[in-house]
């Protein structure tokens, strides 16, 4: 039997971090069984969707390693309709299913209760397909249903306590329920590889295969993907997009990484492996049930790790969207014509041993090339105080007269004013680095003074000594 896995995404938003998660794993358990990874785009929700969010599917996955032409598909469940309404006729057909007319407030009239599931009024009345009639399933009144699951052993779940679910609406239209089952049917799904939220499903669909006489799939239900207050990621409420995350400047292979880490762990004490090894020990019964916690701040440290990895080429030509503006990423600050991409590949290694996402070059390197430094108010409130125009005119005066324009020279140079004031390196070059940058923190600032050149620093700091009367 080959194996066969599906990804079935709804087109009704940004890429859900937890969605790509799910992705890889069906990714690697069909790669390491010798199977097909189906891609299955359930779009049969025509008020939601929107072609654009079914091509930021196919982007993100790219993205993500998971490329076009290496899967089956995309399919669209739009386009399964024939059979969804063959099957739903089938269960009918059968005596497995049943129409009824009732409304919310017809069964809460009876029950006496807006809480309890349907009562079964219709079950036995014989009452035929009609405007208006929903297709109910007939759930057995006794025994249980066993669910196997890869992760999570055998929940089982009592019929009598399954009420007889809509499969149909009242237009003849099929509900998701059934339209899930019939497309894994069609499409040979061997393999259910999905988020723990829809286990509570799981029993009535494994209902609805064992009365289309097909036998259900291997099911394995993954951990929800949870925020610091354990609460399940809400689109709402938390950053989940992927595609927010790529536009950040976090690299494929740092978020690969850390998705596969959400209820599962590579061999030893590390968390950092190449994919190679992912591919190699995951393994889906060794994935823990608990929820797993999406630490922002942890996946920002491991893309710092990966960003340093980078040969320094790599990380050059990584950066040039945010460097450039292309795509979606916003534009720099500078003009095209002001960028020096020699200046840049000079302080390249200096930068990407600091940033923790590429989008954090710019602020790092907008001093090169922008004919002003952007002044941040508060660091200049904060660093420019009494002493700091006697410091900058003498600083000036000392690189002036520099014969060798290097960042040795202009330190050594730095310390003898600041040591003439009996004031350490760090506050003596607080003011030049403002003056120069625009900011308290950034690159080495020696090495950028090199990079900036003799004419434009001594510019600068001649601007902030003007600025400071």
């Amino acid at each position: 039997m080959t194996v066969r896995v599906r990804f079935a995404p709804s087109p009704t938003g940004m890429f859900h971090v937890g969605g790509a998660r799910s992705a890889l794993q069906n990714w690697i358990y069909a790669k390491q069984q010798g199977g097909v990874f189906v891609l299955r785009i359930e779009d049969t929700d025509a008020a939601r969707n929107k072609p654009e969010w079914t091509e930021g599917i196919l982007s993100a996955l790219d993205w993500i390693g998971i490329s076009r032409g290496s899967y089956e598909g995309p399919y669209f469940q739009s386009q399964n309709a024939g059979e969804h309404r063959a099957a739903a006729a089938r269960l009918y057909e059968s005596g497995r299913a049943y129409y009824c007319d009732c409304t919310r407030e017809d069964v809460q009239a009876r029950t006496g209760s807006q809480y309890q599931g349907y009562d079964g009024y219709h079950r036995d009345l014989g009452l035929g397909p009609g405007e208006g009639r929903a297709l109910r399933f007939r759930t057995p009144d006794e025994g249980a249903t066993v669910v196997v699951d890869l992760i999570r052993g055998e929940p089982t779940f009592e019929n009598r306590l399954i009420e007889d679910f809509v499969i149909a609406r009242g237009d003849g239209s099929p509900v998701f329920l059934l339209a899930n089952v019939v497309d894994d049917m069609t499409m040979g799904i061997t393999h259910v590889i999905r988020a723990e939220e829809h286990l509570p499903n799981t029993p009535k669909q494994q209902l609805l295969w064992d009365a289309l006489g097909v036998k259900p799939p291997v099911w394995a239900h993954v951990p929800v993907v949870v925020n610091e207050k354990r609460q399940k990621l809400s689109k709402r409420r938390d950053k989940v997009a992927l595609e927010a995350y790529r536009e950040e400047g976090y690299l494929a292979g740092a978020m690969r990484n850390y998705l596969m880490l959400l209820g599962w762990a590579p061999s030893g004490d590390r968390e950092i492996v190449p994919w190679s090894v992912i591919e190699d020990e995951f393994r889906l019964e060794e994935v823990n049930p608990s929820p797993a916690f999406f630490d922002e701040k942890k996946l920002r440290a491991f893309n710092g790790e990966y960003i340093r990895a980078l040969p320094v080429a790599e990380f050059v030509d990584a950066c040039q969207p945010w460097l450039t503006g292309t795509g979606t990423i916003a534009p720099p600050p500078w003009q095209p014509e002001e960028f020096d991409a020699e200046a840049f590949a000079a302080v390249a290694p200096l930068a990407q041993t600091r940033i923790t996402v590429l989008s954090e070059i710019v602020p790092n390197v907008d001093f090169l090339f922008l004919a002003s430094p952007l002044i941040d108010e508060a660091a200049w409130a904060k660093t420019m105080k009494d002493g700091s125009a006697d410091l900058l005119d003498s600083a000036v005066a000392a690189f002036d007269a520099l014969e060798s324009w290097d960042a040795e020279s202009l330190k050594s140079t730095l310390e003898a004013v600041g040591a003439e004031r009996g004031l350490k390196l760090g506050k003596t070059q607080a003011p030049v680095r403002v003056a120069v940058t625009g900011r308290t923190v950034g690159l080495p600032l020696f090495e950028s003074l090199e990079v900036l050149g003799r004419e434009r620093t001594l510019s600068r700091m001649r601007a902030a000594r003007v600025r400071l009367v």
